[in-house]
């Protein structure tokens, strides 16, 4: 029996590229896994709603903008809800490549792994996106606080592209990071015990919109960031959660 997937893809205000990005997932077959999609609208200000509603698409729209953190959430809470054995985040914006997730999640179809992050920056690795070189340095500072922290290198630490098992679907629909998801879960993951690898993928520029981070607010997050993963690295595990 095929392992059924489900792609969560959050989106804010994404109505230049939410209508072709479900679409790229709705063309995509793979013979060994079923896959399927919800899109978590969040609390968008734009017609992002509208247009999934018009044309159809499996939405949950959320009465209020829950940020990053609370959509993912939602998503996996879905997963769990309608049993999937993985989930996939997956962005909104057009930048992951679904060509890629057959790679992505192969190592958790062989029951190798619970976790997989997909990476922009694996050694002899390259995407045809890799973000600015400012971005480049706060991914590579919070790399190595992580292995500080944790004993473990990851390379790309803020990927949004990520797939769980089931397991990591039961533990995130509990309890999942709100303010900044990305590198506190893997925190997380690396301290429970979860076993998870990088795997290299292809990522694009954004297809429409605009991205929110600007110099300064890089500088605050990578602040504000590293406190968060510094405190985490003092929890024992998941029962002090």
């Amino acid at each position: 029996m095929k392992k059924r997937v489900l792609l969560i893809i959050p989106a804010f205000n994404e109505e230049e590229s939410i209508i072709d990005t479900v679409k790229q997932v709705e063309n995509f077959y793979d013979e060994n896994f079923e896959l399927n999609y919800v899109v978590i609208n969040d609390g968008s200000t734009d017609s992002t709603g509208k247009l999934l509603t018009n044309s159809g698409k499996n939405v949950i729209h959320l009465v209020s903008n829950l940020g990053i953190g609370g959509a993912v959430q939602t998503g996996y809470k879905y997963a769990k809800l309608h049993s999937y054995d993985i989930a996939v985040q997956f962005d909104g914006d057009g930048q992951h490549d679904i060509n890629s997730l057959p790679a992505l999640i192969s190592p958790i179809l062989q029951e190798k792994n619970n976790f997989t992050i997909g990476s922009r920056f694996v050694p002899g690795e390259k995407s045809n996106f890799q973000s600015t070189g400012l971005r480049r340095l706060g991914i590579n500072i919070i790399s190595i606080l992580i292995k500080i922290v944790s004993g473990q290198r990851l390379y790309d630490t803020t990927s949004g592209y990520r797939a769980a098992d089931k397991n990591v679907i039961e533990y995130f629909s509990d309890s999942y990071p709100v303010k900044y998801p990305e590198p506190e879960s893997l925190v997380l993951l690396l301290k429970n015990g979860f076993k998870f690898r990088e795997i290299p993928v292809n990522m694009f520029e954004r297809t429409g919109g605009e991205s929110s981070i600007t110099p300064v607010k890089s500088i605050k997050y990578m602040l504000e960031v590293c406190s968060a993963i510094l405190l985490l690295s003092f929890k024992k595990g998941k029962e002090e959660l």
